[in-house]
């Protein structure tokens, strides 16, 4: 009884074993990632995506320690952790650094938050030429952003976004390449300066604002008054044309008439039908009474019988 017992323990024992070992064999790889092998501590080989079976006891994973950022469950702040991992992801990672202080070139202390997206291309060198990759590279961004940011002055930091993160990636990518890593993109998320320093260029782009207002509106009366300016002038020579005009289509009518007259009757002279005729029409506005008083008439109305008089004569002369 005792035998049969001891023989079942040592059963179980190797099952036991077995499972184990075949667990510690087999390893089934996920699309997009990788595991490093070593055998007897060296390295062996990358397991990629698929099912793969190594010597147990043998050959052993590569377990390198692996820093994430995550934002808490309030999504109020990010946190930061470390764990040990066995499996390499290939996939282009973001990583998303905390907020940092960069003293600019004319001592303006700012603080600046950035992205990262960086992808393994070599997993190998990813883990054995330094520790703790994302470390790394997080320690990296910041010192080459101080450096960068150090250059220039606040102005010049504020307005060239695209040529900092051109030239942060660049560096960052050339560095990063003897880690076996591709920096394709950085980002700078949030520039903020002092809290003085924004309330001075809130004040000055609202002095800036009102400026171009009142230099709007300034132009806008010029050029108002250049038309109205225009417009009258344009309305002065058009009378100036129209009494022109009309000038000249009585004066041509009048020589019309003379020269009727003078077809008509050729010994007469058609001058004091001319004068008696005009002073005929000007008489009504010399004689209106708006107010009741007496209207004087001038002394040569007394020549206006004369002309009448001359004009019959003139009319009744037989034609020659």
């Amino acid at each position: 009884m005792i035998m049969l017992s001891s023989f079942i323990v040592v059963f179980l024992f190797v099952v036991i074993f077995l499972m184990s070992a075949i667990a510690r064999a087999t390893y089934m790889v996920r699309q997009a990632e990788v595991v490093l092998i070593e055998r007897l501590g060296k390295y062996h080989a990358i397991l990629r995506s698929g099912l793969h079976f190594v010597i147990p006891f043998v050959d052993r994973p590569r377990r390198t320690l692996w820093t994430f950022v995550k934002e808490d469950p309030r999504g109020k702040h990010l946190y930061r952790f470390s764990e040990y991992v066995e499996r390499i992801d290939l996939r282009e990672a973001v990583y998303d650094f905390p907020k940092q202080n960069v003293i600019t070139k004319d001592n303006v202390t700012m603080e600046i938050n950035a992205l990262l997206y960086y992808q393994i291309t070599d997993p190998k060198r990813s883990v054995y030429e330094v520790a703790n990759l994302p470390q790394a590279i997080e320690k990296l961004t910041q010192t080459t952003l101080r450096n960068i940011i150090g250059s220039m002055d606040l102005d010049e930091s504020l307005s060239s976004r695209d040529q900092i993160n051109e030239k942060l990636r660049l560096i960052l990518d050339e560095a990063t390449d003897k880690w076996g890593v591709k920096v394709n993109r950085v980002e700078l998320q949030e520039v903020n300066p002092p809290e003085d320093i924004r309330v001075a260029m809130e004040k000055q782009m609202r002095a800036e604002r009102d400026r171009r207002a009142t230099i709007l509106e300034a132009e806008g009366k010029k050029r108002a008054a250049v038309l109205d300016a225009e417009g009258e002038k344009l309305a002065k020579i058009a009378r100036a044309e129209g009494e022109a005009e009309a000038r000249l289509t009585v004066a041509k009518a009048e020589s019309e008439a003379i020269k009727v007259i003078k077809e008509a009757v050729p010994q007469a002279d058609p001058l004091p039908y001319m004068v008696a005729l005009n002073y005929i029409k000007a008489l009504p506005e010399i004689t209106k009474d708006k107010q009741g008083k007496m209207i004087i008439l001038p002394y040569e109305t007394s020549g206006l019988v004369g002309s009448l008089a001359m004009i019959k004569e003139i009319f009744s002369q037989p034609a020659s």
